[in-house]
């Protein structure tokens, strides 16, 4: 704990609430102990009794989309277990908005403006570089022309992400089988309009133009399921209520920003216990 980061810490959320609330958003807080995670392999919830502490609360914000809310955004605790390091807490804070009538380029413009005024630097447009340039440029393959899930993610952090510039970058349209919660670009369904936000090296933030397809969506929660058991993981119910929503719920796009990685930046920590309150 570093009390300077925690004072820097105060003024980030102060800044982050002004800036959604200047643009007409509403903030709003959804369970943080929910019945039903989506299901993603690598991504354990911990349990509460027959539920489950949250790893975000997507599922809940966008059943208030379809509910007819348009722009919101959320401040939160969310966890992961067996997550714990430099830039891994098992208990992090998740800032993440949602807008009606929008996708993942429009969730980009205010990521932009967001990261401008927080960490005070020049608006400009961020870089951007798709993943299947990245791959063909620091791995020597198209995973959009040929997915291997191990590869993806052994490349992504042992060549990709090291040699990503420090400066503010969009890492966009991921292959489809790597973005289980986004809709496909429509001139190409290999690609999911999905991007990963990265500054200074640091994974940021995870946006998509959402799927809104009830049954295709159910579809890649039962795959996902299945090789979350074939890993000797847990096998999540699925949320039937999110789902029974999507069918209601307008063209939209989304993003989650991990909060305490934005104060990190702010205030040039290392390690992300340095902002967090760990008395």
């Amino acid at each position: 704990m570093n009390l300077a980061c925690l004072s820097e810490r105060a003024r980030v959320l102060r800044e982050i609430r002004a800036f959604f609330d200047a643009r007409g958003f509403t903030e709003v807080e959804t369970p943080v102990r929910i019945p039903a995670p989506a299901p993603e392999p690598h991504i354990d919830c911990p349990p509460s009794g027959d539920w489950f502490l949250r790893a975000s609360p997507e599922l809940q914000m966008k059943k208030l989309l379809a509910a007819g809310m348009e722009r919101i955004y959320q401040i939160g605790p969310c966890f992961r277990a067996g997550e714990k390091g430099r830039r891994h807490s098992p208990e992090f804070t998740m800032l993440e908005w949602y807008r009606a009538n929008a996708d993942y380029s429009d969730i980009a413009r205010d990521a932009e403006e967001l990261l401008a005024e927080v960490l005070k630097r020049d608006h400009a447009d961020v870089q951007r570089i798709t993943v299947r340039e990245a791959y063909l440029r620091w791995a020597g393959w198209d995973p959009v022309e040929t997915w291997d899930q191990d590869r993806f993610d052994f490349d992504m952090a042992t060549k990709i992400e090291p040699n990503l510039p420090k400066e503010p970058l969009f890492l966009t349209d991921y292959p489809a089988p790597a973005a289980s919660l986004a809709r496909l670009k429509s001139d190409d369904p290999r690609v999911a309009e999905r991007w990963e936000l990265y500054v200074d090296g640091i994974e940021l933030a995870n946006a998509f133009t959402e799927l809104i397809d009830p049954v295709e969506q159910r579809r890649r929660f039962e795959l996902a399921r299945e090789e979350r058991r074939a890993l000797g993981e847990a096998d999540y119910p699925l949320d039937e209520k999110f789902l029974d929503a999507l069918a209601r719920m307008p063209p939209s796009g989304g993003v989650a920003l991990g909060m305490d990685r934005l104060v990190m930046l702010a205030c040039g920590a290392s390690s992300i216990a340095d902002v967090q309150c760990g008395c």
